[in-house]
C-alpha cells in the first residue's frame, strides 16, 4: 500500500466527522452515558458487596472448626497446632445454642420477647471478632451470668444495660442473665439475632460441652484451605466464612452480573447510533466513494475509513464516559447514599472503584462499537464504481 493510500482513510475519516458534528456529539454522549452508568453502578455494587461482607465478618469468625456430632471436648493437640500455624492470628472455643430471651415488664415498660442465637465464648473471642474497641472490651470482660446483645436485638426486647433477662434455651432449660451492653456490626440480621455469654454460663444449662473453635486468620480468603489443613485427623469439620455466607455471596455476584447486562444494553443502543451515523454517511457519500474506487482506492482503504470513524466516536465516548463515571463514583464515595439498615443490612452505600471493572467495560464497549462500524464499512467497500457513475 502506497503512502497516499495509507493516509487516505485518516483524511477521509476526519473530513466525514467534521461534516456531522451535531450527530457525532450526540453519538459520543450516548456512549459516554452508557459507560458512566455502567462503571458507576459496578462501583456501587462492589461497595455494597464489600460493606455487607465486612459487616458480616465483624461478628462472624473467618473460620469455624465444628464438632461432627455437635458436641466435643477440647482438643489439646489441635489447640497446639492452632497456636503454631502462621495463618491463625487468634482462636477461641465456643458453645452455640438457640434460645428465647424475655425481659419482664417493669417501670411502666411492657415485656419484651425475642429469639436469639447464643454463643458461649471465652475472653479470647474478642480477638477473633472484629468489633469496635469499646464493644470488644465488653465482650472480653463478660462475666458468668452476663450477656452481650446485638443492638437491634436489645431494641426489640426494649432492654437497657443492667436489665435482667430470662433465657429459655433449646433444651427447655432456664437461666437469668444481666445485660452487660450491646454491639453493632452494621448487618441488621446479626445485630437483631446474636447474643454472647460466657461459655460457662451456657454449659450450666446445656448437656453439651463444646461446639468447636472460632478462628481469625491472617488472610480471610484462605479460610477454606486453612480449614482443610487444620481439620485433618480431628473430629472437627471446617466451616469457612464463605460457607456460612454462600447464599449471600452468590446473590451479590448475580446482582453484579444482572446490573452489568442491563446497563450494558445502553452501550449497545449507542453502538447502533454509530452504525446509523456511518450508514447515513455512506448513503450521502456514495458518489464520492465510487469516484475514489474508480481512481484506484482499494476496498481495504474504504473499509478502514469507516472503521476509523467508528473507532474515533467510540474512543471519544469511552474517554468521556470514564471521566464522568470516575467523577460520579467519587462523588458517591464522598457523599454515600443512606439506606434503611433494617431493609438493606447496612446504613450507607459505599463505593469500591476497581480498575478491572473499568478495563472490561472499556474493552467490551470498544469492541461493540467497532463491530457496529463494520456494517457500514462493508457496505461502503462493496460499492461498484461503474454502476454508480453510470
Amino acid at each position: 500500500m502506497s503512502p497516499l493510500q495509507r493516509s487516505l482513510p485518516l483524511a477521509l475519516a476526519f473530513a466525514h466527522l467534521r461534516r456531522r458534528r451535531s450527530q457525532n456529539i450526540i453519538t459520543v454522549l450516548g456512549i459516554a452515558i452508557g459507560v458512566m452508568v455502567l462503571t458507576t453502578a459496578l462501583s456501587l455494587t462492589n461497595g455494597f458487596s464489600r460493606a455487607l461482607i465486612e459487616a458480616t465478618l465483624r461478628a462472624v469468625p473467618q473460620l469455624a472448626l465444628q464438632a461432627y456430632g455437635g458436641d466435643a471436648r477440647r482438643d489439646p493437640s489441635l489447640e497446639a497446632r492452632l497456636r503454631q500455624d502462621p495463618e491463625v492470628r487468634a482462636y477461641s472455643a465456643f458453645l452455640a445454642d438457640k434460645g428465647l430471651l424475655t425481659r419482664p415488664a417493669s417501670d411502666g415498660r411492657p415485656a419484651g420477647v425475642d429469639f436469639a442465637t447464643l454463643f458461649g465464648v471465652e475472653p479470647a473471642e474478642a480477638e477473633v471478632l472484629d468489633l469496635p474497641p469499646e464493644q470488644a472490651r465488653l465482650l472480653k470482660g463478660l462475666r458468668p451470668g452476663e450477656v452481650l446483645l446485638g443492638a437491634a436485638l436489645a431494641g426489640n426486647l426494649g432492654a437497657f444495660e443492667g436489665d435482667r433477662l430470662r433465657l429459655l434455651n433449646s433444651e427447655q432449660r432456664r437461666s437469668e442473665l444481666r445485660l452487660k451492653g450491646t454491639f453493632s456490626t452494621g448487618n441488621y440480621l446479626i445485630d437483631s439475632g446474636y447474643a454472647f455469654v460466657r461459655i460457662e454460663t451456657l454449659r450450666e444449662i446445656s448437656s453439651r460441652t463444646l461446639t468447636g473453635y472460632h478462628l481469625r486468620l491472617a488472610h480471610a480468603d484462605l479460610a477454606p484451605e486453612v480449614g482443610a489443613r487444620l481439620s485433618v485427623g480431628t473430629e472437627f469439620l471446617p466451616q469457612p466464612w464463605q460457607n456460612f455466607n454462600a447464599t449471600l455471596i452468590e446473590q451479590l455476584a448475580l446482582q453484579k452480573r444482572v446490573i452489568g447486562i442491563v446497563v450494558f444494553l445502553i452501550v449497545i443502543v449507542a453502538a447502533f447510533g454509530i452504525a446509523n451515523v456511518l450508514l447515513l454517511t455512506v448513503f450521502e457519500k456514495t458518489p464520492e466513494i465510487a469516484i475514489l474506487r474508480a481512481m484506484g482506492a482499494s476496498r481495504r482503504a474504504i473499509t478502514a475509513t469507516f472503521v476509523l470513524e467508528g473507532f474515533v466516536l467510540g474512543a471519544g465516548g469511552l474517554l468521556l464516559g470514564n471521566a464522568l463515571g470516575l467523577g460520579l463514583s467519587y462523588y458517591f464515595k464522598l457523599n454515600p447514599v443512606r439506606l434503611p439498615g433494617d431493609l438493606y443490612f447496612i446504613t450507607a452505600l459505599p463505593v469500591d472503584i476497581q480498575a478491572a471493572d473499568f478495563l472490561w467495560v472499556n474493552a467490551v464497549s470498544l469492541t461493540t462499537t467497532l463491530l457496529a462500524a463494520l456494517i457500514p464499512a462493508r457496505r461502503a467497500s462493496g460499492i461498484q464504481p461503474a454502476r454508480i457513475i453510470r
